[in-house]
């Protein structure tokens, strides 16, 4: 999914540990630890995935079972954060949803320019950021496809935060380079403004310029647990996360979302997801899975 980590099916098996000593009990315990640490929900379809995807760290820790091994856990941060990047993935890629951007440029962008320019502070969000596609395409929709004008938008106190709970996505992210066809969706103007080209063994690559790199602040956050953020933002991007939630706990997070948001800040969802429960009081819908915070800007 993007911008966050998701599960997805997988049927391969693994050798090394045997399937008998994966039981029904284990996938429920790793059900419920997924869920408890992350909010995604893991059905019985998804049980040969977790097998599949958690027997090499089974292996890898000299231990012959799953029960053993999930006993492990309870005091072992660093192996809790490998078993929730086993169990998830990220799946993105640059201008995805396009009307969004089209949202953003024309009934967001001139504000939040205007207000930037005039020194004033603009704050992002791009919540389970994925490998960083969604960013980078929300701040060079943003800076424009002049360079001379994006420059001084880039040197204004617009500051964007990437956030996702995986580790290894928040890698690519930061790296912020990606094979040059990934990016053949974005205007060609503004991949000729803000891409740098380079090459990977070979391969044409495009990385984003460092211009834009640093405008962003990238950050390991659990969207389950505390946020560490005290102001709030004029923009957050939170797509295709919520669809591997329960009801109670989407309901929970779009509220905290909501309560994230400026007077007149907006909140861009996935396309199959809706807000609902106390966060209706609070946002307006005023676009397909876009959404204002009430009350003056």
């Amino acid at each position: 999914m993007h911008g966050s980590s998701a599960p997805v099916a997988s049927d391969s098996m693994v050798p090394g540990v045997s399937p008998a000593i994966y039981s029904e009990a284990d996938f429920r315990r790793i059900a419920d630890l997924i869920h408890a640490e992350t909010g995604i929900v893991l059905s019985e379809r998804k049980k040969m995935l977790a097998y599949s995807r958690l027997a090499p760290l089974v292996r890898r820790s000299g231990l012959t079972s799953f029960s053993a091994f999930l006993d492990t856990l309870g005091g072992n941060g660093a192996v809790m954060t490998e078993v929730v990047a086993a169990l998830t993935t990220n799946h993105t890629y640059f201008h995805r949803e396009p009307h969004h951007f089209d949202h953003f440029e024309r009934v967001v962008k001139p504000g939040l320019v205007a207000r930037a320019l005039a020194g004033e502070d603009v704050r992002i969000w791009s919540a389970g950021c994925s490998t960083g596609e969604e960013i980078w395409t929300l701040l060079m929709v943003l800076l424009g496809s002049g360079r001379e004008a994006g420059m001084k938008l880039a040197r204004s106190k617009l500051i964007a935060l990437a956030s996702d709970i995986s580790t290894n996505a928040l890698g690519g992210a930061r790296a912020a380079t990606y094979p040059a066809s990934a990016l053949d969706a974005l205007p060609e103007a503004l991949r000729r403004t803000w891409c740098v080209p380079t090459t990977d063994e070979g391969e044409p690559r495009l990385k984003i310029d460092p211009v834009v790199q640093a405008m962003v602040r990238t950050r390991v956050l659990n969207l389950m647990g505390d946020w560490p953020m005290r102001r709030p933002f004029d923009i957050i991007f939170c797509r295709n996360v919520m669809i591997y939630f329960d009801a109670p706990t989407k309901d929970r997070l779009v509220e905290r979302f909501a309560r994230q948001l400026v007077p007149g800040g907006y909140l861009y969802i996935g396309h199959s997801e809706r807000v609902s429960g106390p966060a209706t009081a609070l946002l307006e819908p005023v676009g397909p899975t876009i959404y204002q915070r009430s009350g003056a800007p």
